[in-house]
């Protein structure tokens, strides 16, 4: 199992982005448009996943292409897949996948939290201008107090 999962985040033209996912085996980037909520799924999948839920998904648009985000969850473990699609109505098994790992529940939801808590540092009021949508801070602080609260059963 890998340590970590390093995610970035960063505006470029009006309402796109540029992603990064990366651990110590393999690193993949693609962007994402604002003509879905991509920040806010994204949040609510990890949260979910924190929170207990199995198996957990979000996608970033990318106009026609999609990055589907799956996440499977087993114990502690978490298997992530992110899959490259033509289209973002294409089922999976049409994706080709372009990073996994399987990492703890514990450094999925780090790894994500840390990746916003730089977005909202870089862009602070100017996120909306760039991007076309409000910061995600209510997923992002239900995210955080999900994972303190699983952080403090963990270690009790």
């Amino acid at each position: 199992m890998t340590s970590g999962m390093r995610l970035t985040w960063t505006l470029g033209a009006h309402g796109w982005a540029d992603c990064t996912v990366e651990d110590q085996q393999a690193k993949a980037e693609f962007t994402a448009s604002y003509i879905s909520n991509a920040p806010e799924r994204f949040l609510t999948a990890a949260a979910r996943l924190v929170a207990g839920e199995r198996e957990t998904r979000a996608q970033f648009e990318a106009e026609p292409t999609a990055y589907r985000w799956i996440f499977y969850r087993e114990g502690e473990d978490v298997w992530v897949r992110v899959l490259e699609l033509r289209h973002g109505s294409d089922h999976d098994n049409k994706g080709t996948e372009i990073w996994s790992a399987q990492l703890s529940v514990d450094a999925v939801a780090r790894g994500v939290i840390r990746c916003f808590d730089d977005v909202a540092r870089s862009y602070g009021e100017g996120y909306r201008s760039k991007w076309g949508a409000h910061f995600p801070r209510t997923e992002l602080e239900a995210l955080r107090r999900l994972w303190r609260a699983h952080h403090r059963h963990d270690h009790a």
